[in-house]
């Protein structure tokens, strides 16, 4: 028998050749697969990154011209986009996918919308603004391209409280060409003195032709708003989301009662003084509702044609409709229709068919549409004779009659 030969030696006939150009072509398979993957990675990066270093190039239409399509659902139908559009949408895709529940405002407005499963459409909602929709970190595309810039609120939502400003942002902010920050700032009523420099770093990153938004109900009624306002913009446009006043009451009630079972009923804290039917309008629940009252500090300011009056009602029977009008008001182009909405009868609301990056509805929660407390028909009637001369006067100022009288 033949001594071994010594390490390392060529294949002798112990290892046949075919073995060893086995291995070899092993060694290249892999090779070829590992340089075909990472080429595949680079392709999906470069794919990602196209949309916006190709509208920055200037080609096609413009950054700021109107959308053609409904909502895209990926990077297939991000073709009927335009460019604008388009950079939005793969920033906006990235966010949703890393949404988180936020925590409770600063104003104690609780959380409004949920995801659902498709096949429970119908059934109970989730939470609102809160359970979904704080605003996410600004896209790493956006920050890794420097893409985009913080802006001051071309537009902002000013009120009212339980009137539906939660819905009719989170509405919005399916357009394409809106970006908006989900929390509330409260900057105009709290935190002025913090500055402007302060302010516009809580925006979202906008793109050309895009219009950064925020909504903080309770400027409606903060005396030194209006001014405030003036002096950042003169041209800022406003949107005011107004409800059937005793309607909003009962529900504002209904909010803190959740929060705090221990206080007074309703009726006990409606009146001063119950026989004589005195209506206490220090008490903010019934202070919110006299619009009229408010409005006119604000026409102080602001032309009423720069102020826009949606219908608490119309945004949940015909949410289309209301941000139909809210889109023209802000000069954009009509892409939320009503085939965005489908109506949960469970809990009485209109929800969004799928929300942007999102293939599940999202919907009203369980903190929006509470079952309000049975109040005495008789001081319900009182607050409706309580407030019809100012709701008169609101339709007069507003020249819209909101039929909460008829």
């Amino acid at each position: 028998m033949a001594p071994p030969g010594p390490a390392g030696a060529h294949p002798t006939s112990a290892e046949p050749l075919s073995r060893s150009i086995f291995r070899k072509f092993l060694l290249m398979l892999c090779s070829l697969l590992t340089s075909l993957y990472v080429f595949y990675c680079l392709a999906e990066r470069c794919q990602t990154l196209s949309g916006p270093v190709v509208g920055l190039s200037g080609g096609g239409e413009e950054a700021g011209a109107p959308g053609r399509g409904v909502l895209a659902e990926g990077p297939r139908e991000l073709a009927v986009w335009p460019a604008a559009a388009q950079r939005k949408r793969l920033l906006q895709l990235r966010q949703w996918r890393r949404r988180r529940r936020p925590s409770r405002r600063e104003s104690g407005e609780e959380a409004a919308w949920e995801e659902e499963t498709p096949g429970l459409a119908g059934g109970p909602g989730g939470s609102g603004a809160g359970s979904s929709v704080a605003e996410a970190p600004p896209g790493t595309l956006a920050l890794l391209l420097d893409e985009g810039s913080k802006q001051l609120p071309q537009a902002i939502i000013i009120g009212v409280k339980k009137g539906g400003t939660r819905a009719l942002l989170e509405f919005l902010r399916v357009h394409p060409d809106v970006r908006a920050v989900g929390a509330e700032p409260h900057f105009f009523d709290r935190s002025y003195d913090k500055g402007l420099a302060w302010y516009r770093d809580l925006m979202p990153r906008t793109l050309e032709g895009q219009i950064t938004m925020e909504k903080t109900p309770s400027y409606f009624v903060t005396r030194e708003a209006p001014a405030r306002i003036s002096a950042m913009s003169k041209d800022t446009k406003l949107i005011v989301v107004v409800r059937d006043p005793v309607t909003r009451a009962i529900s504002d009630y209904t909010q803190t009662l959740s929060k705090r079972p221990d206080i007074p009923t309703f009726e006990s804290l409606t009146f001063k003084n119950r026989t004589t039917g005195l209506i206490d309008t220090s008490w903010s629940a019934i202070q919110i509702g006299i619009y009229a009252k408010h409005l006119e500090h604000w026409l102080r300011h602001f032309p009423i044609g720069q102020m826009l009056f949606v219908s608490g009602e119309r945004l949940i029977s015909d949410p289309a409709g209301e941000l139909g009008r809210v889109q023209d008001f802000l000069g954009l182009k009509r892409i939320i229709t009503d085939k965005h909405f489908y109506f949960n009868k469970t809990k009485g609301f209109p929800c969004l068919k799928k929300a942007e990056g999102s293939s599940k509805p999202h919907c009203l929660g369980k903190t929006k549409g509470r079952t309000h407390p049975e109040i005495d028909r008789e001081v319900v009637q009182r607050l409706r004779d309580f407030y019809r001369p100012f709701n008169l006067k609101f339709y007069q100022m507003t020249g819209h009659d909101f039929g909460w009288d008829g």
